[in-house]
């Protein structure tokens, strides 16, 4: 074993059930990898709470180019990656493609949109801008303080829950082992120490565990931190006004709020962002403004019903870009995916198809490239 890449296939444990450990998962699996998958709760966490954006375009912002790329190519992937997962699941993967508009409510908020659009411009990623009228033809929900805004058709989205149940089940057709215990530490060798005492070796281990990545191994320390997020889950009611078919992002005062379409007439709310370490309790503040602002914007949520407030943690990154690679000859085995933010659900593709080359071998994507973890890693956290 060299540290950069594992026998071809055999034994990998994936710390971590959520979308990027699952994803990796099913892959490694259906390429003939003996997959174990060790999290005390599958398909919980951030996962389970995430809106299900699947936004290269309207997630960008200036700075954050090499982000821009990585999000565009596992876009381009998904829809390939939906109906490969929905064949084998026997179950949908969720995919939503209907598109995204992106909606100012005040002045200062279109002006904000205007240099997002033309940042984008200068990337050649052009994005259509709507009056509200035309806005409006789109989506008839939206309301009249809203001033303006952009088209993004190119921007998808996916129902995150079935996503994660057509994970599990595609895994587990194809071998993969769901080991519900709790990863106390992820060893150099590699293997992975369970919280009963006992050990699961491996011939890799993927360290997949969003924001708790940190605590398992030391060369991460550190890296990775939870950055905390609310939603929350509406359901039409008869006589009010039907919710977007379109993902409708916005920005109201100068705060962002999505609303995202679920089927059966759901629609999930988000964007509060905290740094207020493992706490996942949702706050009063954070619900008032999230109805706040999107009822400016879709005025007809008032009358939908209030079904879930939940909180979810995301694994959050120094750069903003995840860790995506093999922690070095150091910790010989021991890969990571971590680190997506805002974007695991979007990314999940580009990551899964990644973590499959190196555990073969094979050349990354050339975008992959921005994420290895060699960027922050220094001799003295891989030696600790």
């Amino acid at each position: 074993m060299t540290g950069n890449q594992a026998p071809s296939p055999g034994r990998l444990a994936i710390v971590g059930a959520g979308v990027i450990g699952m994803s990796c998962a099913w892959r490694a699996a259906r390429a003939g990898w003996g997959v174990d998958v060790v999290d005390p709760a599958p398909a919980s966490g951030a996962s389970w709470v995430a809106g299900g954006m699947l936004a290269a375009v309207t997630e960008a912002w200036p700075g954050e180019e090499a982000l821009l790329e990585l999000d565009s190519a596992s876009l381009r992937g998904w829809p390939e990656f939906a109906a490969e997962l929905t064949e084998a699941a026997g179950a949908p993967a969720g995919l939503r493609t209907e598109g995204t508009v992106v909606v100012a409510a005040a002045a200062g908020d279109r002006a904000e949109l205007d240099d997002v659009a033309g940042f984008l411009a200068r990337l050649g990623r052009q994005v259509d801008r709507l009056t509200a009228r035309e806005l409006r033809a789109l989506e008839p929900a939206i309301g009249p303080d809203v001033r303006g805004g952009l088209s993004v058709p190119g921007d998808l989205a996916v129902d995150n829950r079935a996503l994660l149940s057509a994970l599990r089940a595609a895994g587990e057709k194809a071998g993969a082992r769901f080991v519900t215990r709790r990863a106390a530490r992820v060893t150099d060798g590699p293997a992975v120490e369970l919280d009963d005492g006992s050990t699961l070796a491996a011939d890799a281990v993927l360290v997949a565990a969003g924001a708790h990545s940190a605590s398992l191994h030391p060369a991460l320390d550190g890296l990775i931190r939870p950055v905390k997020g609310e939603i929350l889950r509406l359901r039409h009611r008869r006589g009010a006004l039907p919710p977007p078919g379109r993902t409708v992002r916005a920005v109201v005062d100068g705060r962002p709020v999505y609303l995202v379409p679920r089927d059966g007439g759901g629609l999930v709310l988000g964007a509060t962002q905290y740094e207020a370490g493992f706490d996942t309790e949702p706050m009063v503040a954070g619900v008032r403004d999230l109805l706040r602002d999107a009822e400016r914007v879709v005025p007809a949520i008032a009358e939908y019903a209030l079904v879930e407030t939940a909180a979810g943690l995301r694994p959050g990154s120094p750069d903003n870009l995840p860790l995506l690679g093999w922690l070095g000859p150091k910790a010989p085995g021991v890969m990571v995916a971590t680190g997506h933010h805002r974007n695991g659900m979007l990314l999940a593709p580009l990551t899964a198809g990644a973590v499959l080359a190196l555990l073969s071998g094979d050349p990354v994507p050339q975008p992959v490239a921005a994420a290895d973890p060699a960027r922050l890693l220094t001799e003295t956290t891989v030696r600790r």
